[in-house]
């Protein structure tokens, strides 16, 4: 854990000495990290039996706790613009 604070506080060192130079590097490493780790979490998944086996079950799950996410998420958000942003 303590590693990566410390990537992630480097990071912040790093942008903040960079701030207005022309890095766009950055955003196409970035998006070809992200298609990568994506990519490994797949194969780690589809190689788990345990998980392959129950994918029924597991899928079930996740979809119920994303839409509460995502309904209680809108929620908060609608009460947040209710109570502070309207007349």
């Amino acid at each position: 854990m303590l590693i990566i604070i410390c990537l992630m506080v480097g990071g912040v060192l790093t942008g903040r000495l960079t701030q207005g130079r022309n890095i766009k590097f950055i955003r196409k490493g970035i998006f070809t990290a992200i298609l990568l780790l994506l990519f490994l979490l797949g194969l780690q998944v589809g190689h788990n039996r345990q998980i392959m086996d129950n994918l029924g079950t597991i899928g079930v799950d996740a979809v119920l706790i994303t839409l509460g996410a995502v309904g209680g998420s809108v929620g908060c958000a609608w009460l947040v613009y209710k109570f502070c942003f309207s007349k």
